[in-house]
């Protein structure tokens, strides 16, 4: 089917800091914040991260993957998003290379940085592209994926992994006996 956009590739990579299966985390302090947005390519060198920076990104991060989730979204975790990203002015130009849609230019990097990644996701949602971007639902897994399926009815990151351990514990629930049915 299709492929991500750049701006799609970007958002799941911001999603996937952290790894819930392998209890990793990216951006677990304001050092890693700083190595991600420099090895994305969001700053051109190592930004002086602040914690309040480092809050805001985990707020941020967390309503990207609430977003892209597939059951009922947390209403409060969008609303921390929402405020972070009511600070982040964006500008449409006519002239700008690459998107269209930019943060402005007189933002701090780190806020900068954060403002490209509200302009990837202001153009997913926008295009619908989104559509295609879900959360594994697996509690122990949560890994945001590229659904490229026809009819966009992917659920599952994997399904030989995450798919396949729901099927089986489904069939395990089904064909459990209950003590009172040996009697």
């Amino acid at each position: 089917m299709t492929d991500p956009s750049p701006q799609a590739e970007l958002i799941m990579a911001f999603a996937n800091t952290v790894d819930i299966e392998e209890q990793t985390d990216a951006l677990a302090d304001a050092p890693g914040l700083a190595r991600w947005l420099t090895e994305t390519g969001l700053t051109s060198s190592t930004p002086a991260v602040t914690a309040e920076d480092h809050q805001r990104s985990l707020r941020f991060r967390s309503g990207v993957r609430e977003l892209l989730g597939t059951e009922d979204r947390q209403a409060h975790v969008l609303a921390e998003a929402d405020s972070v990203l009511r600070e982040l002015p964006l500008l449409v130009s006519a002239t700008a290379a690459g998107s269209a849609l930019q943060p402005a230019p007189e933002l701090p990097t780190v806020s900068r940085a954060f403002g490209s990644l509200a302009a990837a996701l202001a153009v997913l949602l926008i295009t619908g592209e989104n559509e295609r971007i879900k959360r594994c639902p697996a509690e122990d897994c949560g890994w945001v994926f590229w659904d490229n399926s026809k009819n966009r009815s992917r659920r599952w990151c994997s399904m030989r992994v995450c798919g396949n351990r729901n099927k089986a514990r489904s069939f395990a629930a089904r064909n459990r006996r209950s003590p009172e049915a040996d009697r």
